[in-house]
Formats: structure tokens, sequence, C-alpha cells
């Protein structure tokens, strides 16, 4: 790792990419409705820019980790998604309809690149032994992109048009570009997969190791012919694979996707519940910015304290919190709103922190690129169909519409508990055996003696 290379670059250029992504959405849906005057096509490039990532994040991650210099990849898709949002921009009004939301569709296969793409490579950039600070300061990052995105979103729209929102969104992914290109270049590894055998046990494990499954052996170094689709297919099948086999890493992303559901019926929700306590739907915005605020300061005390939880426990209790801040604003009193949406961003802020630790403990290093994407493609997907259950239901019934969000948060709770059960499956990770708890030692430290 090149000594120049700093955890502050890494972290401003995550902070420049994510809040573009942030403000990206909200700035085509407004800028849809200002050009063409149809909410439904404004709309829909929301949903076009939103849900293809589910197909563009498994793909993205398995070229990350065959890339010899990652940084590059991830630049180059940092500097096509904003090609994408300057053609979507000039297109509107000029071009037909269908060609500016395939381009939109386009842009957002790219769109797990400014998410998880940059998460992936963390390690090279801060060392194993300063992860765990790392890591809660990285979830800081996807934080204040939440609260800063949106709220600049609508400013510069404002003050300028919705035009130059796009602008300046497409302008903050762009200056990104930099600490995206020289991100640290991978490792060297042996070009030859390692034995399908696992270590002997540890003394203090509560299973047994078990030899690992051929399909899921780390794919070699990165070669001439590394990009190959073969090579490429092989790898999406080992990741998808790391991620079922893997006791921790499975019951981690279950658990996450699950309560995105909820949380992504929640934010749909926020308009009527602005509307109902403080008198116009615009007043929502203010609920979501309690509740990203709440994440940030949760956040914010954990990056002081990295070692203070435990990942797999947090994310549990995390779950349990966002189902009883959803149960406490199905009440639709004002305070008990405002209070719901503090107690939603304390669950889902050590969420995220906790999902990724979970991540870089568990995900195997030459997978860990496809497992970070392809977790952010499935949580984007999440909350989208929790976004597109959760106008209907409002519409039907608003504290219904809470109940059934609190109800997915229950269900990951269950899931996670139901993963929990029984012997635990082959390591991941760097074939280091875990300890009951699942950590492993090689990565984080213990969190308790």
């Amino acid at each position: 790792m090149p000594k120049r290379y700093r955890v502050g670059r890494y972290l401003t250029g995550a902070t420049a990419a994510r809040t573009g992504d942030e403000m990206s959405g909200p700035a085509l849906l407004l800028v849809g409705l200002s050009v063409t005057g149809s909410a439904s096509t404004a709309s829909a490039l929301l949903s076009g820019i939103t849900l293809s990532a589910a197909v563009g994040g498994p793909v993205f991650g398995a070229l990350l980790d065959r890339a010899a210099r990652p940084g590059r990849l991830l630049a180059a898709a940092l500097a096509a998604y904003s090609l994408a949002l300057l053609v979507i921009l000039l297109g509107l009004g000029r071009l037909p309809l269908p060609a500016v939301l395939a381009t939109a569709l386009c842009g957002g296969l790219l769109g797990p690149a400014l998410a998880g793409g940059w998460t992936s490579q963390l390690p090279g950039v801060s060392g194993p032994e300063h992860l765990p600070r790392a890591t809660a300061l990285d979830a800081l990052t996807y934080n204040f992109a939440a609260l800063a995105g949106p709220a600049l979103a609508g400013a510069v729209a404002m003050t300028a048009g919705a035009p130059v929102s796009v602008v300046v969104s497409l302008a903050l992914i762009v200056l990104a570009l930099p600490a995206a290109w020289t991100l640290p270049q991978r490792a060297p590894t042996s070009s030859t997969p390692p034995p399908a055998t696992s270590p002997a046990p540890s003394p203090n494990s509560s299973h047994t190791s078990t030899p690992a499954s051929p399909t899921t052996a780390a794919p070699p170094a990165p070669t001439a012919t590394a990009f190959s689709p073969g090579a490429v297919l092989a790898d999406l099948r080992s990741g998808f694979a790391a991620i079922g086999r893997v006791r921790p890493l499975a019951r981690a992303t279950l658990t996450s996707v699950i309560s995105y559901v909820g949380v992504g019926m929640l934010v749909a929700c926020t308009p009527l519940l602005g509307e109902h306590a403080l008198g116009t739907t615009d007043s929502g915005t203010f609920l979501l910015a309690t509740l990203s605020a709440a994440s940030l300061a949760a956040n914010a005390l954990l990056a002081r304290r990295p070692g203070v939880l435990r990942p797999d426990a947090t994310i549990l209790a995390s779950t349990l919190a966002l189902a009883g801040a959803l149960l406490l604003a199905a009440t639709l009193t004002p305070l008990a709103l405002f209070a719901a949406m503090v107690v939603a961003g304390a669950g889902a802020g050590p969420q995220l922190t906790a999902l990724f630790a979970v991540r870089h403990r568990e995900a195997p290093a030459p997978l860990r690129g496809q497992i970070f994407t392809t977790g952010a493609s499935l949580k984007i997907t999440g909350y989208a169909i929790g976004a597109g259950l959760g106008g209907p239901l409002a519409t039907w019934s608003l504290p219904g519409a809470l109940l059934v969000a609190a109800g997915f948060e229950a269900l990951a709770a269950l899931g996670f508990m139901a993963l929990s059960r029984g012997r635990r499956g082959p390591q991941g990770g760097r074939g280091v055996p875990h300890t009951s708890e699942g950590t492993c030692s090689s990565q984080l430290p213990r969190t308790s003696p």
C-alpha cells in the first residue's frame, strides 16, 4: 500500500461520490417533473436508475475482484455514471422518452459502485489494525450523504433550477474520481487456487471445520485473461455461493435486505406522515432529516468507540429497534413521530456499521468486492420493493402501512435468529477458524475478553 494514500483521501472521495449519488435521485425526480410536467415520467426516471442496480452490482463486483488496479475500474464506473446523468439531463425533452429511460437503466447498473465498490477497498487503505474504526467512519459517510444529498438537491433546485441540481450531483461524483483512481493496487496473490481443505479447528471453536467446496475456492490473481466471460461467471457463482455458505454472512445479508423493505416503506410514508404531523407533505423531509441526523450521531459515537459493540448482536438489536420505531410511528402523534425517527436512525446507523464489519470479517478476500456490491444491490432492491409497497398501503391506511413495515422488521429479526440456530457451516474470510461468536481473529479484534 503506498504510504501517500491516506484514509482521509478515501473518506473524502467516498463522501463526494455518495453525496452525489444520494442527490442524483431527487434531482432527476425534480428535473423530470419540471421538463416534462409528468409525475409518472419523473418517477420512471427514479425507478430506472434505482432498480437496475440489482443486476449491475454482482457483475461489477466480480470485475472489481479481478482487477489488478480496482481503483481504475471504480473511477471508470464513476465517470460512466456521471455521463449517464448528463445524457439524461440533455436528452429530456429532446430525445424520445424510451431512450432517456434506457440511459437511466444503464446508469443504474453502476449505482453499487458508488457504495459497495468503495467499501470493498477499505481493508487495503486502512490496514487490519485500523479497520474497525475505518469501517465506522465509512458508514458515517453513508449517513452524511443520506442527510445532505436530498437536502442539497432541493436547495439547489429552489435557488438555481432543477437542471442545475443534476449538474451539481454529477459534479460531486466527478470530484471523487482522483481519490478512486489512486486507490492502492491489489496486493499480488498466488495464481494457484488454495487446496480445498480447511485448517484445523480452533480449540475454542463451537463447530467442526469441513472441507471447502471447490466451487467456492478463491479465483486466481488477475491475468491477461482475467476478464473473460467464463472467469467472471465463475466468480459470480463463487460470490453468491460464499454469501449463502458462510453462516454469519448469509445471516447479516438476509436480515439487512428484509429490514430495508421496512425502511423503504417508512420513507414512502413520510410525505403523508409530514402532512399529518406538520400540515404539509413537504414536511416529510424534516422527518427524514431527523432519521438521518440520528443515524449520523449514532455512527459518530461508534467511530469514537469502534469496539464497544459486537457486530452480529448489533444487527439483531438494531433491527428490533427499527421495529419498535415503526410501531411508535403508527400512533401518528407529532411528538411520537419525531421520537420514532430518532429511534429508527439510532437503529439504522449501527446496523450499517455492523453489516460492514461482518462483511469485512467473513468475506473471502478474492471475492470481497463482489460480496460488497452484491450486498448493496440486494439492499437497494429490498428498499425499492418497500417503497413500492409503502405508497399504495399508505393510501389505504397510514397506520396499517407502518404496522406492515414493522412486520418486515420482525421478519428480519426472525430470519436472523433462524440462521443463528444449529451448527455453523464452513468458515469464510481468510480461512481462519471462527470462535463461537463468529469473530475472525485475523481481521477484527475481539470486542470482549
